[in-house]
């Protein structure tokens, strides 16, 4: 009997569910809105405002929990700050999901899960921070 149990196994051992949940919190703190399953969303939602009520503290011992969790000093310098300020006066609900039908692959039924006010241009997650980059650009070589 499940009488008193929370969360969905996901068909994954503990490690790989711990992981996957990281890596969702870390795309959505860094992106603010993400795409993923209904199931994956229900079950992220209050992992992700727990690490926002965490950062509203602002405390060290805060930062520190928040950093042995995401492994990144970005994502926790904006959730200590930018986002803690968002949400100064708010006590907990930092998250909104919104279904969005059902993926054509395997019919799984899929959802955006957001942060309220985000901020549309803030993108922390952005791979090493790259602009365009041109192709090749170089000139053949010259014959002799």
């Amino acid at each position: 009997m499940r009488h008193r149990m929370s969360g969905r196994k996901f068909n994954r051992p503990t490690a790989q569910r711990k992981a996957l949940f990281n890596s969702l919190a870390k795309a959505l703190l860094g992106y603010e809105q993400i795409v993923t399953t209904l199931p994956k969303a229900k079950d992220l939602r209050p992992y992700v405002e727990k690490m926002l009520t965490l950062g509203k503290q602002g405390t060290v011992a805060a930062r520190r929990n928040l950093f042995a969790k995401l492994r990144d000093n970005r994502l926790v310098a904006k959730i200590c700050g930018p986002l803690a300020t968002r949400y100064a006066d708010r006590n907990g609900g930092y998250t909104r999901i919104v279904k969005c039908g059902f993926r054509s692959g395997d019919a799984a039924p899929m959802a955006v899960i957001e942060l309220l006010n985000r901020d549309v241009s803030a993108k922390v997650g952005t791979p090493n921070n790259k602009t365009e980059t041109t192709t090749n650009t170089a000139t053949a070589p010259v014959a002799p």
